[in-house]
């Protein structure tokens, strides 16, 4: 009776197809529909990573408690903070010298409390293997082939190695260095042979030399040569890429007393600027410096930090024992030093998920090897663990951030 039914209701209303199915053309990928948007990625030591949109995060005055930020076991701390686009390509470098490849829009999303998800999960790391840098690639791929990659590890050691052998990397990951055993990668960075390369140590001594001074390796599975010159339980903790500038110590020393006593105001028609000692240096070299100035935060664990100009880490030969790039206090050491701008903020994070974001500009210049300024107030048995500069966004005032979180 159904089947009767049924087959009077397909003579009497049963029409063709009106719809055809045929092999799609122009289809749409995934990330084409990703919006490009800034996010803050954060990496913890217990192997968790998430991506949380850059506005999360409120601009505050320096000194501060920051805000809370991701809730985590006792046991585990944040390790590594970076910005980049949704559309970036995100290197992963881990302990056991391998490199793995992924889109930032693939690192799951979560607020600034949540913990993120575990890396294991989303990378295919072997047992007992961990990630121990990250590094953004420009989106443009057609720039990749210009460009050189400089690696450093926690002994000391640099390596030179072209971008395009890190291109292409399958999903298993690539060969990217075999460290010795007790060793580590802990700085990768986009280098040009017009660059120079400045090592920082945890105990607050710096090296600064040209990256042609390391050659470019072909191979992907040594160590390098040796860039520092480690003292007795010390260790490389971050690796900067400056702009090479030829200035004497003459010149910076002028320089010096000039922007310190004028600013760069000088009256015009003045052929000549305060000099230091005999040393004379034109009005016009003077400005010129001016322009290529770059300044480099150095951040303490204990929450101390300043601005330093680069022309006070003068260019050596790799290999020395370096200059001292931080005055520390008892018990402190140096968690971060990178080139910032007066436009940039800072986003400071501690061991106990405190986070406080404040602007470059908010902190002194200083010399090299001082303390510095309080960046954040750190609690008993807590202390800073990483630090990233910020693209500023025009954050709220300290004030209202601090009455809407609480202090925290």
């Amino acid at each position: 009776m159904i089947r009767g039914e049924l087959i009077g209701v397909k003579e009497a209303f049963g029409v063709p197809r009106r719809t055809a199915f045929s092999d799609a053309e122009g289809d749409i990928d995934d990330e084409a529909l990703i919006p490009r948007e800034e996010m803050v990625i954060t990496v913890t030591h217990g192997g968790y990573v998430k991506r949380t949109p850059l506005a999360a995060y409120r601009t505050q005055r320096r000194g501060g408690r920051g805000r809370a930020g991701m809730q985590m076991k006792d046991e585990d701390f944040v390790t590594r903070v970076f910005v980049a686009s949704t559309h970036a390509p995100i290197l992963f470098f881990s302990s056991s010298g391998m490199v793995y490849n992924t889109k930032a829009w693939r690192i799951p999303a979560g607020d600034p409390r949540t913990k993120g998800r575990a890396l294991v999960n989303l990378l295919p790391l072997e047992q007992g293997e961990t990630i121990t840098s990250v590094m953004a690639l420009p989106e443009d791929e057609r720039d990749w082939d210009k460009l050189d990659v400089m690696f450093a590890t926690r002994s000391g050691h640099v390596r030179r190695n072209k971008l395009s052998d890190f291109v292409q990397v399958n999903r298993n990951g690539k060969i990217a260095m075999k460290p010795d055993e007790g060793d580590g990668i802990v700085g990768v960075q986009i280098c040009t042979e017009d660059d120079d390369v400045l090592l920082t140590t945890a105990n607050g001594m710096c090296v600064r030399f040209r990256a042609t001074d390391v050659r470019v390796f072909k191979g992907r599975d040594s160590t390098g040569v040796r860039g520092v010159d480690l003292r007795e339980g010390d260790r490389v903790i971050g690796m900067a890429v400056l702009k090479h500038v030829d200035v004497t110590t003459d010149e910076a020393a002028a320089y010096f007393k000039w922007d310190s006593q004028s600013r760069g105001d000088v009256e015009a028609g003045d052929d000549e600027a305060p000099a230091a000692g005999d040393a004379v240096v034109p009005f016009e070299r003077l400005a010129w410096l001016k322009t290529q100035e770059q300044f480099i935060l150095t951040v303490a664990s204990n929450g101390l930090g300043k601005r330093a100009s680069a022309y006070e880490y003068r260019v050596t030969n790799r290999g020395g024992k370096g200059l001292i790039a931080h005055r520390l206090t008892e018990d402190a050491h140096v968690v971060a030093s990178f080139p910032v701008k007066e436009e940039e903020e800072l986003l400071l994070v501690t061991d106990k998920g405190q986070l406080i974001r404040t602007e470059v500009d908010q902190i002194r210049i200083a010399g090299r090897a001082t303390q510095g300024v309080i960046l954040i107030n750190v609690g008993e048995d807590e202390h800073v663990v990483a630090a990233e500069r910020l693209e500023a966004l025009g954050g709220e005032n300290g004030d209202a951030a601090d009455a809407e979180s609480g202090g925290k």
